[in-house]
């Protein structure tokens, strides 16, 4: 199994669409008459959809896009009119992080955290999964 495809639920389309291509995602599916949008990470093949909706409730989702150079991103964010809440930190679990919000309210972290993610220190041992060697 393998987490591939997100949709998030968003007021205004042509907003949302313009800042996710601004933070670096890829359209490959523009329906504004069906009020829809699908975007490509440049790294990998995970896919990221919008969809509009009248009733919107952003809740406590945070969607995470890894980069390798997070002080430069945000840099060139910022520089592009991309609001930062936090700015780059290293963070205990070996993470560098900032974060910035959608439109919506969404909270968009710009991360990295290398083989850190799936193979902390602290990982649970399982049977049968992967490993970091």
């Amino acid at each position: 199994m393998n987490l591939n495809q997100i949709t998030i639920h968003v007021s205004n389309l042509e907003r949302s669409s313009a800042f996710y291509q601004k933070i670096g995602l890829v359209l490959i599916v523009n329906s504004p008459g069906n009020g829809y949008a699908r975007f490509e990470c440049p790294d990998g093949g995970t896919t990221f959809s919008l969809h509009q909706a009248e009733n919107i409730s952003p809740g406590g989702a945070s969607f995470y896009f890894e980069v390798d150079d997070v002080d430069g991103v945000v840099k060139a964010l910022k520089d592009n009119g991309v609001a930062f809440e936090t700015d780059p930190t290293d963070q205990t679990w070996l993470w560098r992080e900032a974060w910035c919000r959608d439109p919506d309210g969404y909270r968009i972290g710009i991360y990295h955290a290398g083989e850190n993610r799936r193979f902390p220190p602290w990982r649970v041992k399982d049977h049968g999964a992967g490993s970091a060697e």
